[in-house]
């Protein structure tokens, strides 16, 4: 099924969501690979987290969660397991990509779970345009300044 141009499908697999921060690759990846800054910029995952004995938990609108990011790397990627309160393990894709030495456009792959209806879908992809945007304004208005994260130090990372 073909969606007209500017629209997808009713039932799409995965939705590709992106926006273009005006901060280097490596600004944007070093915030946004620390669990500990999840609060600052992604509600819809948590509006708290904390290290329970090296584990992240979120308190998520689902419930506590528990969210799991892969190493930090030099590519830019940061894709992140939640285990839903349900046990259920949902994966997300996430990358950071250079747009140039002063900028990144971060894309996030929203994946409709089994069962999900398309009013949930569109539920999750709303939070996740929201969580982006707020990522791009607390990094290009200076308010990740100062701000010290864990995984690493903040993820001091080669991504440029």
């Amino acid at each position: 099924m073909n969606a007209a141009p500017g629209q997808r499908p009713e039932n799409p697999h995965s939705v590709q969501l992106a926006t273009r921060i005006a901060r280097s690759a490596a600004d944007v990846y070093a915030f946004a690979s620390a669990p500990s800054h999840i609060p600052l910029w992604a509600a819809g995952l948590g509006r708290a987290v904390e290290d329970v004995d090296g584990r992240w938990i979120a308190d998520s609108p689902m419930g506590r969660v528990e969210v799991v990011f892969v190493p930090l790397n030099d590519f830019g990627v940061l894709d992140h397991d939640v285990t839903l309160p349900s046990g259920e393990v949902v994966h997300n894709p996430v990358r950071v990509i250079a747009d140039g030495p002063d900028a990144a456009e971060v894309v996030f792959t929203l994946r409709r779970r089994e069962g999900m209806t398309e009013e949930e879908f569109r539920r999750d992809e709303a939070a996740v345009r929201r969580d982006l945007g707020v990522l791009k304004r607390v990094l290009e208005e200076g308010e990740d300044r100062g701000v010290r994260g864990e995984q690493g130090d903040g993820g001091v990372s080669g991504v440029s």
